[in-house]
């Protein structure tokens, strides 16, 4: 049975795999659209809402060991400062922003050159499958499945305070019981449900069911439109920097960098979903390592932009427990009218994101149920638009209506520790591959082998540790559910198992 659970699927096989006549995605993506997919997946909620968080703190409710950061915990016990909320890193957010693009870049070299050797969708639950098993490949791709419904909850959470706060500039409120949601850590539970958040998630499923092309130039001209705006507030508003606003510019020391590195992680899960979409890209060896470090690079750069300016624009303490900060921001100082322009382009930049993130979530789907370990039904493609229609239509349910029920923050970190989780496992995979396969083509390499998969691995566990226990025992309790479905169904329907068989 041992031998079973570690069983690799060959690259070979996976490969012949994802030419299956029934089976097999259209290919039509270049590097400019792969580019262009990470950017509308990176630059989303993050930056135009967990700023404003991670630089403010969080407070909680109830106070409890189990909303202090695990790091914290570990060295403090009982006594640990983060049992009352997280603290904020206050103006050196921009280092935090800076510090978790490091981190990023470390793991982005990982998957370049795993997705340039397997240029098969499902990211790194598939890596995994061909190195480190079947078990393995199982986990990561079960915490695949968290990271992209939770990440797209939380950014459809985000896309309804926008919504509200662009149509106040008109004078108009919508009513809190359709557009927030029913739980909070501050407020607790109420008869509220975020149907703006649900209904933006339905509309994009529609859009990916009908076809990957229509998707990527959706998302292209999304992805034009944010960044005008993002450029547009740093040029406007830098004219209104305070430095004072910058002092003192670590009020917490570097655990409230840390924890704010931890909190806007979040705002750089996306470049990964780019290797997603591998087998619908035309050149994957060339096109897929460019797709994603360049917009990782691109991204880093506009992020700490724009924790500069929004911190020296205003004190950073008054952005506590506020889902749209820039907005806030430029109303603070009186440009209301330019207010209305960034909004939209957040508004877009959160539709990006939310496209992206479902294409990655269905991709893992139907990866996992190829390979038998998910219903047969999830790898059904559509006979006229050569999409994963079931499991676009599940996955949209899916995040849909957790979306209209949590609030972004509790969101935010359980996402957080699954893409972590999945960081480190690529990073592993290629030492393994470097080990076992060291002659297979590779349209990219990382460099410094073994140095920068291990550093990638330590940073990440670093991040993990900065988030808190309560995260943490959900992940574990996320992870146990998963194992069992494995144990009781997967486990059995395994077409490599099957295979295998005498």
């Amino acid at each position: 049975m041992g031998s079973q659970l570690f069983r690799c699927k060959s690259i070979d096989q996976l490969l012949a795999d994802s030419e299956n006549p029934e089976k097999r995605l259209k290919k039509t993506l270049g590097w400019i659209s792969l580019t262009a997919l990470g950017i509308g997946a990176i630059i989303g909620t993050g930056i135009f809402v967990l700023t404003g968080t991670a630089a403010a703190g969080e407070q909680v409710q109830y106070p409890s060991l189990l909303k202090a950061p695990v790091l914290d915990v570990l060295l403090h016990g009982a006594h640990a400062t983060g049992i009352s909320g997280r603290p904020g890193a206050g103006p050196a957010i921009a280092l935090s922003f800076f510090l978790v693009a490091v981190v990023c870049g470390f793991a982005g070299l990982c998957y370049a050159e795993l997705a340039s050797m397997i240029p098969i969708a499902g990211s790194a639950y598939t890596y995994t499958y061909a190195t480190l098993g079947e078990l393995v490949a199982w986990i990561i791709g079960w915490d695949l499945i968290l990271e992209y419904a939770v990440s797209n909850m939380a950014v459809a959470v985000g896309f309804s305070a926008y919504v509200d706060s662009f149509l106040q500039t008109f004078g108009i409120h919508l009513p809190q019981t359709l557009s927030q949601p029913a739980y909070s850590p501050m407020t607790g539970w109420a008869l509220h449900f975020n149907v703006v958040g649900f209904l933006i998630v339905m509309l994009l499923t529609i859009l990916l069911v009908i076809g990957i092309r229509e998707s990527a130039e959706a998302n292209s001209v999304m992805v034009g439109i944010k960044l005008v705006a993002i450029f547009v507030f740093v040029v406007f508003a830098s004219k209104y920097i305070h430095a004072t606003n910058w002092h003192p510019f670590m009020p917490n020391g570097w655990q409230g960098v840390l924890t704010g590195g931890a909190i806007v992680f979040f705002s750089y899960i996306g470049f990964d979903s780019v290797s997603t979409a591998a087998e619908e890209c035309k050149n994957p060896k060339r096109d897929l390592p460019i797709g994603i470090l360049t917009s990782l690079f691109i991204c880093a750069a506009l992020y700490v932009g724009v924790a500069i300016v929004l911190t020296g624009i205003q004190p950073f303490h008054i952005f506590k427990g506020d889902a749209a900060p820039v907005a806030t921001a430029l109303h603070n100082i009186g440009l209301d009218h330019l207010q209305r322009w960034v909004t939209i382009g957040a508004l877009m930049g959160m539709i990006s994101s939310l496209l992206v993130y479902q294409l990655g979530q269905a991709r893992v789907w139907f990866a996992m149920s190829r390979d038998g370990l998910l219903p047969n039904a999830f790898s059904k493609v559509h006979p006229r638009f050569r999409t994963p229609h079931v499991a676009t239509w599940v996955a949209g349910i899916f995040v849909g209506i957790p979306a209209g029920i949590f609030d972004i923050g509790t969101l935010a970190d359980l996402s957080n520790i699954g893409t972590l989780f999945a960081f480190v496992l690529v990073s592993i995979a290629v030492l393994i591959l470097r080990k076992t396969q060291p002659d297979r083509p590779r349209g990219f390499r990382v460099p410094l082998v073994p140095l920068v998969p291990i550093l990638s691995v330590g940073t990440c566990v670093v991040l993990m540790a900065s988030l808190t226990l309560e995260n943490w025992i959900r992940f574990f309790v996320w992870l146990a559910i998963g194992l069992v479905i494995y144990f009781l169904y997967s486990r059995k329907r395994s077409t490599l198992q099957a295979s295998a068989a005498p």
